[in-house]
């Protein structure tokens, strides 16, 4: 066994195609696992058992390319589906409370100046108010139960769920929090544009603890200026990050984490136990839990 982890690397490391398939071939590797390292093209051309991403969705694998090759890919969905929900409630507590402008007070010594912290952040109790969720995967329904424990009523729209209970447009006139837990792909890219931030109760805090081509940021930029929005917590921006001029950065009542929501040793220990218990299975002749792409296995 050869370990090459990319993530104690530093500066990083990840492998082009060519570069792995190298690897590979140095190694006479026979299953591969990896989790950012692209995986296309020429190592699939080499004698590999199976490929393991420890993603959610395999997105470093190009699955279609595996699959020609005749190449079962497993991946570790729901990995760090708790590790998110707890970001999705850190953020939306921390916009809510004003924690980060809080603490910015404190340290700079600021507390007291025109006005009293009493006066500048006040909140309404999350408990009480309902929370949106768009989306209902692994990470919709762990976030479900946790702002449910919290005293706040739950509501999500999915139309791949049929515990989902209602659509979009009810969900957004109804919330108070919206929580954003879909999948990003072209179906679901810019879901939430002007008309939806419009459609929102004002003062509803918005979390994005998926991506942020979920979203406009134009306006979603517009409709916190406006003061329609009471503020937002994103763990996630298109390039993963923004220039020290973006007007998210300069609004108080913005919340921003480095996409971080999944990076818990928890997460880490859970991708390896289902990567590993389906190498065992896939050795011992038995079908993995966790494909990609079924259609390879006989």
């Amino acid at each position: 066994m050869v370990f090459d982890p990319w993530i104690e690397c530093q500066p990083i490391r990840l492998y082009s195609a060519d570069d792995l398939a190298a690897r590979i071939e140095e190694a006479s590797a026979e299953l591969l696992v990896c989790e950012a390292d692209e995986c296309r093209g020429p190592v699939f051309e080499q004698p590999l058992r199976a490929v393991a991403s420890t993603r959610g969705d395999p997105t470093n694998v190009d699955v279609a390319g595996a699959t020609a090759a005749g190449i079962p890919v497993l991946h570790a969905p729901g990995r760090n589906a708790d590790a998110v929900a707890e970001m999705a409630i850190a953020l939306a507590f921390a916009v809510n409370r004003h924690v980060v402008t809080g603490d910015r007070d404190m340290r700079a010594g600021t507390v007291f100046t025109d006005t009293i912290p009493y006066q500048r952040y006040r909140a309404w109790q999350l408990a009480g108010r309902t929370v949106g969720l768009v989306g209902l995967g692994a990470v919709g329904r762990s976030a479900r139960w946790r702002f449910e424990g919290l005293g706040m009523k739950a509501i999500a729209c999915d139309p791949f769920q049929p515990d989902a209970d209602c659509d979009l447009d009810e969900l957004l006139a109804a919330a108070d929090v919206v929580s954003m837990h879909a999948p990003a792909n072209p179906d679901t890219a810019g879901m939430i544009g002007a008309e939806q931030f419009a459609a929102m109760r004002p003062g509803t805090i918005y979390v994005n603890t998926a991506r942020a081509a979920l979203h406009d940021t134009d306006a979603l930029v517009n409709a916190l200026e406006s003061g329609h929005l009471g503020g937002a917590g994103l763990d996630h921006v298109q390039g993963e990050m923004l220039p020290p001029d973006h007007p998210l950065t300069k609004l108080d009542n913005v919340v921003l984490t480095p996409h971080v929501g999944g990076a818990t040793y928890d997460t880490e220990v859970n991708q390896t136990d289902m990567v590993a218990e389906d190498i065992c299975r896939l050795l011992a002749g038995k079908r993995p839990h966790r494909l990609a792409n079924p259609e390879v296995w006989k």
